[in-house]
């Protein structure tokens, strides 16, 4: 194992596994905020275009996603979101590209676990904030999102534990996380298959139980009492 480790840089790739996860959770959670406010909106076209961003975003496949979004966005289209002069251009905006297909992707996920935690506040809240002449932005604001975050810790932390995983997808546009570093382990050690399946397995456990400890905690000591 040391020698793996040695001619590997498996902690490197973890670290980016964590820095994928990191921002693309951030990335999606606001965008998946955005898309459920749009769908619970008294405005039908924004409900419409809620519910066909959710629909056609989940039900594309991941990878087909962040191919697009090297292919489609960069070679096709040239968006470009780190410096064309540095030199490390070609890396940098491999890595923000997969952040922006990650999020793009699991903010439809958000959207569903926010909109499941909405379902648990009570229409009366929100019928005394608009008796009360609470616009429907502060109603969300002050009296529907604070619950329904809290109604949805643990959709919401399953989402991340999922997007954890599939920050594995990325490596199809050359970013060197965990699967990407594990992949060439393969090719150029096929004699310890078992030992580097077993490295990368312990890596994710060591990222996701933590979370799934964390969540748990949080969603019994935020749950909302009614």
């Amino acid at each position: 194992m040391a020698d793996l480790l040695s001619k590997f840089d498996v902690l490197g790739a973890f670290w980016m596994t964590i820095v994928l996860t990191f921002f693309a959770s951030i990335g999606s959670l606001v965008i998946g905020t955005v898309v459920a406010i749009m769908r619970v909106s008294p405005v039908a076209i924004a409900r419409t275009l809620g519910a066909g961003y959710v629909n056609i975003v989940r039900n594309t496949p991941l990878t087909l996603i962040i191919v697009f979004c090297n292919l489609g966005l960069f070679v096709n289209l040239g968006l470009n979101l780190a410096n064309p002069a540095s030199h490390t251009f070609i890396v940098d905006n491999n890595i923000r590209l997969g952040i922006l297909g990650l999020s793009v992707y699991h903010a439809a996920f958000v959207c569903e676990a926010l909109r499941s935690g909405i379902n648990t506040v009570p229409a009366g809240q929100a019928e005394a904030a608009r008796s009360v002449g609470l616009t429907f932005s502060q109603n969300l604001r002050y009296v529907v999102l604070p619950q329904a975050f809290r109604g949805a810790i643990t959709p919401l932390g399953n989402t991340l534990i999922a997007l954890t995983k599939n920050t594995t997808v990325v490596s199809v546009i050359g970013v060197g996380e965990a699967s990407y570093v594990m992949a060439s382990m393969i090719e150029f050690r096929p004699d310890v298959l078992s030992l580097i399946f077993l490295i990368f397995a312990v890596g994710f456990v060591i990222l996701t139980l933590p979370m799934g400890l964390v969540i748990t905690s949080m969603s019994k000591r935020l749950a909302v009492k009614r």
